[in-house]
């Protein structure tokens, strides 16, 4: 007697397969997620790719006279530059040589490009 109302709780709805299938599923999570990328992707990943990419042509464009902040919060002036190393002068006779890659920024006013 008490298997046969488990039984019918577990029994699937009375419309059969198409009242909880698809449209349940599309109607639900599935619009919530994508959304919720998109959000995600306008908000957080689109920008940070800007960023990265303005921050590559910033390197690539460094040359000899450029003030410079390295990731160490060191400023100095470019004295010379051989492929990925900079030779940068962060006071009168000393020299540093840094990798390409951790130079922060440049110092001085944003180029006429740069601005908005």
């Amino acid at each position: 007697m008490f298997f046969d109302s488990v039984a019918y709780a577990m029994a699937p709805p009375a419309g059969g397969a198409e009242a909880g299938g698809m449209a349940g599923i599309l109607g639900g999570p599935l619009p919530m997620l994508v959304l919720m990328f998109a959000i995600f992707y306008f908000l957080l990943i689109r920008p940070q790719q800007k960023k990265q990419k303005q921050h590559k042509a910033m390197l690539d464009a460094l040359k000899k006279g450029d003030k410079v902040w390295t990731n160490g919060g060191i400023l100095g002036t470019i004295v010379d530059v051989d492929g990925d190393n900079l030779t940068i002068e962060i006071a009168q006779g000393v020299n540093v040589v840094i990798k390409r890659g951790f130079v922060a920024d440049k110092d001085g006013k944003p180029a006429a490009d740069e601005k908005k």
